[in-house]
């Protein structure tokens, strides 16, 4: 899939913000235990990603009623959907310096209807390449490639779901304000939104 900057500045994929706080003492201190026993950028970039899918379970899977958003949030919680995940990633990648995007899918949910889903794509070799730190469990079975996709839901057209090309450097504002509005992850599940 062709994904479009929506940014011409690669500066604003590695910049720290209220949400993809990386300067935060948790993000850096993660950072830099994962970065010790990474060989170079790939290594390290691979490592947080396992580290985010793996040590972060996905609040619904683990029906965990928290709801975070901010990246340290998730990661010294250890709790997250999908976005929130993503959140952390980017963090976790932006304090290496490695550019590091927020993008969407929008797939068909149990109800009929659709949810917006979270991904990251991270910079290498001068192209844009998704990755997707939801968490894996019976059926999904994301990895870090950069060699072609290995996301957790594959989208089929046929039933409306298509992928959102936009990279974006900070949260969709639909996406942001279903976190920080929902009080429990039941409140956020009747609320996260079906449209960008």
């Amino acid at each position: 899939m062709e994904t479009i900057q929506q940014t011409p500045d690669l500066s604003a994929y590695l910049a720290a913000s209220d949400v993809i706080d990386h300067e935060h003492p948790l993000v850096r201190g993660t950072a830099a235990r994962l970065a010790s026993t990474a060989s170079d950028s790939y290594d390290y970039a691979r490592a947080a990603f396992e580290f985010v899918r793996d040590a972060i379970p996905h609040s619904h899977d683990v029906d965990d009623p928290r709801v975070t958003w901010r990246a340290s949030d998730v990661i010294g919680l250890r709790t997250g959907i999908c976005y929130a995940k993503a959140h952390a990633l980017a963090a976790l990648l932006r304090a290496e310096d490695i550019p590091t995007a927020l993008c969407y899918q929008r797939l068909g949910d149990d109800r009929g209807g659709f949810v917006i889903h979270g991904l990251v794509a991270v910079r290498f070799h001068g192209a844009w390449h998704r990755q997707d730190p939801r968490g894996n469990k019976p059926g999904v079975d994301a990895r870090f490639s950069l060699t072609g996709e290995r996301l957790a839901f594959p989208v089929d057209a046929s039933r409306g779901e298509r992928d959102h090309p936009e990279l974006h450097a900070e949260p969709h504002p639909a996406v942001l304000a279903a976190l920080r509005g929902a009080r429990d992850r039941a409140e956020l599940w009747r609320t996260l939104p079906g449209e960008l």
